[in-house]
């Protein structure tokens, strides 16, 4: 729900006979835009579909004809690929990864544009703000990872590259296995979709809160100067909300690079 549907809701003031309509888990849900069956569709999932759709239509447009003097869409497209390519991929995986930057490239731009939808009028929401988006990009990330050791390695030599350090003290073998089991297998799919989900979430939180907050404190009263002050927080922490929206999609498709890096390399 964005701030503009809060405040549309509210409708009110504090000198006026009303609460304050303080933004919550509420401001997360969406009535469905329509159903089939026991399926809703709601906004959440119209704004991912459309950031899957800007990233593929971007990236044909830029590159279905490519010419040697690139056009202008043409140039933008190579930026942000030479962008993934040599600050991510080359810097992490080294010469290796020239054969995943199409794969983290996807995964960089499409969570990019879907965190930005935060400050898109009209779309006002951050689709990465649903956990299920996150968990569904680390479980993406996740099945790369593994599918990536096994293919490697082999079976057994997978198992090993997951679990075991090399020349440990006999009795830690089995507390070391235990603990890089659980933050291979486990920790890691976890803690790279709850990073991207907490982030987007108070991002947007906060940008609804400020922004409800001078509507709300907006009287010809001493109180104009606070709701002013808030108005100006919402703009602030707008901005900030840019970086933020860049920073954890770099991250996350670093950390993507990282665990192909792990798979691809010997254990330790």
């Amino acid at each position: 729900m964005s701030a503009h549907t809060l405040l549309a809701e509210a409708g009110c003031h504090i000198k006026q006979d009303c609460g304050f309509p303080a933004p919550g888990l509420h401001s997360f849900d969406f009535k469905p835009i329509f159903s089939i069956g026991s399926f809703d569709f709601t906004k959440p999932m119209l704004l991912a579909i459309l950031c899957m759709l800007l990233v593929v239509g971007f990236f044909w447009a830029a590159f279905n004809k490519p010419k040697l003097v690139p056009g202008k869409l043409q140039l933008v497209g190579e930026i942000g690929y030479t962008f993934v390519a040599r600050s991510i991929a080359r810097e992490v995986i080294g010469k290796k990864g020239d054969k995943y930057v199409p794969f983290l490239t996807s995964i960089f731009f499409f969570v990019w544009f879907m965190n930005i939808m935060s400050i898109i009028p009209f779309a006002q929401f951050p689709a990465t703000s649903r956990f299920a988006f996150p968990v569904a990009l680390a479980a993406l990330v996740f099945i790369t990872y593994m599918y990536l050791t096994f293919k490697t390695h082999g079976f057994r030599k997978g198992v090993k590259n997951l679990v075991w350090i090399s020349g440990l003290p006999k009795p830690l073998v089995p507390l070391i296995v235990l603990l890089e089991f659980i933050q291979n297998v486990i920790t890691r799919p976890f803690t790279l979709a709850v990073r991207l989900w907490a982030n987007m979430f108070a991002g947007h939180m906060l940008i609804v809160m400020f922004s409800v907050a001078s509507w709300y404190l907006l009287t010809p009263t001493w109180l104009t100067a606070v709701s002013a002050g808030s108005f100006g927080l919402a703009i602030f922490m707008t901005a900030f909300e840019l970086l933020i929206q860049f920073l954890q999609a770099y991250i996350f498709t670093l950390l993507a690079s990282i665990y192909i890096q792990g798979a691809l390399e010997e254990g330790h």
